[in-house]
C-alpha cells in the first residue's frame, strides 16, 4: 500500500516553493502526494500545474493591525479547520508537511487531532505568527537559521536549512538569451525581484534610474503581478515580467548580480547559486521585521550587501549596485566557502522516519 503525504502552505510563493522542491524526492520515495491550500491562492495554480490533487479550504489572516476582516476571518479559520479535518480523514495520510502561511494553521491543528504525524518548516529567523500557532501541534519543527533554534521547543527543533529547487542549479545562459531575444553583451546582467507579489517601492526606484542603469547594466525585472510598465516594453537592455517560473533557472544562469527582497527562501537560493546580491528587506513598519533579520545574518557572513528600505533612494540604489558589481568576487568567494546544509535530505529523513 502506497504511503501518503499531505503538503500545506500558501499565501505567497515563499510558502509554496519549498514544498515544490520536495515533490520529485517524495515521488521517488513512493509517496502519493496531496495538497491542502487556500481557495484561489497563489499556491493553487502552482500545485495544479504539477498535477498534484489540490484541496482548497476557507482561510483567514490574523492581522496585527485594525481591519474589519479581523471580525470575520476567525470564522473562516474555524470553517477551514472543519474542512481540513474532513479532507484528512478522507485521505488518511501517513504524514503532513507544512510550510506555513495562515492557511496551514487549521490544517496542522486538524492533523494533530487526528494523530497524523506533522512536520512544519520555518524559513525565517524568528517564527511567524502562523507557525507559532502551529508549533504546539507539530511533532518536529525544521528551521533555516541556527539563530532560530532558541525560539523552538528543544525536543522538536531541527536545523535543516531551506529546501532549494534543484532545477535552479541547471540553468543555461544560452537559453536565457534566446528567451529574452538578447545577444551577448559586455555589460553585466542584473536580475531584480521584489518577491512573488512584487514591490512597488523597488519597482519605482529602479525605473527612476533606468536610463543611468542601462549605461552600465542589462536589467531583467521581475516586477510582480499588475506591475508591468507598458512604456518600457521593447526598451533595449531591459526586460520585464510579472512572474517567471520555468525560465527562472536560465535567467539565474545569465545574471551576474541580483537585487532582491530578503525572504528566507529567496536568499537561500541566491546562496546556493553563489549570486552576489543586494538585499532590500521589507521594512519593519510593513512587516514583523523578519526580512531585516534574514538580511543581517547574510550580511555578517559576507554573502550579501544590504540597503534598508528607509535608506532607499534613486542615488543610494545606483551607488549600491555599482559597489556590489565592483566587489562581486568577494561575495562569490564567501558564498563558495559556506557549508550549504542539505535541507532536502534532512527533511526527507524526517518524513520517512
Amino acid at each position: 500500500m502506497a504511503k501518503k503525504i499531505v503538503l500545506t502552505g500558501g499565501g505567497t510563493a515563499g510558502h509554496v516553493t519549498p514544498n515544490i522542491a520536495l515533490l520529485p524526492f517524495l515521488k521517488q520515495a513512493g509517496y502519493e502526494i496531496y495538497y491542502i491550500g487556500s481557495r484561489n491562492g497563489i499556491e493553487e495554480k502552482l500545485i495544479r500545474e504539477r498535477n498534484i490533487p489540490y484541496y482548497g479550504i476557507s482561510s483567514g489572516k490574523l492581522r496585527r493591525y485594525f481591519d474589519w476582516k479581523n471580525f470575520t476571518d476567525p470564522f473562516r479559520v474555524i470553517r477551514g479547520y472543519g474542512q481540513a479535518r474532513r479532507i484528512l480523514r478522507q485521505i488518511k495520510p501517513d504524514v503532513l508537511f507544512s510550510k506555513g502561511g495562515f492557511v496551514s494553521v487549521p490544517v496542522v491543528r486538524a492533523a494533530s487531532r487526528l494523530h497524523i504525524r506533522t512536520i512544519i518548516h520555518e524559513s525565517d529567523m524568528t517564527p511567524g505568527l502562523a507557525n507559532r500557532l502551529a508549533i504546539p501541534a507539530a511533532d518536529k519543527v525544521c528551521c533555516s537559521f541556527p539563530e532560530t533554534l532558541k525560539y523552538l521547543p528543544a525536543d522538536k527543533a531541527v536545523l535543516s536549512g531551506s529546501p532549494i529547487r534543484m532545477d535552479l542549479l541547471s540553468g543555461n545562459r544560452k537559453k536565457a538569451l534566446e528567451f529574452l531575444h538578447w545577444s551577448e553583451d559586455s555589460r553585466p546582467t542584473l536580475l531584480v525581484t521584489g518577491g512573488s507579489l512584487g514591490s512597488v517601492v523597488i519597482n519605482d526606484t529602479l525605473r527612476s534610474i533606468l536610463d543611468e542603469l542601462l549605461k552600465e547594466f542589462r536589467v531583467i525585472h521581475l516586477c510582480g503581478k499588475g506591475h508591468l510598465e507598458p512604456s518600457l516594453e521593447g526598451r533595449e537592455g531591459y526586460a520585464q515580467f510579472e512572474y517567471v517560473e520555468d525560465e527562472l533557472k536560465h535567467l539565474f544562469a545569465l545574471c551576474d548580480l541580483v537585487l532582491s527582497r530578503a525572504g528566507a527562501n529567496s536568499i537561500c537560493e541566491l546562496l546556493a547559486l553563489n549570486k552576489p546580491n543586494l538585499l532590500i528587506p521589507l521594512s519593519a513598519s510593513a512587516s514583523r521585521g523578519d526580512q531585516i533579520l534574514n538580511a543581517g545574518s547574510y550580511e555578517k557572513q559576507g554573502f550579501s550587501m544590504v540597503l534598508q528600505e528607509e535608506q532607499l533612494t534613486p542615488q543610494s540604489l545606483l551607488e549600491s549596485l555599482r559597489k556590489l558589481c565592483l566587489n562581486r568576487d568577494s561575495y562569490i568567494a564567501a558564498m563558495e566557502k559556506s557549508s550549504q546544509i542539505n535541507a532536502i535530505d534532512i527533511i526527507m529523513d524526517l518524513i520517512t522516519d
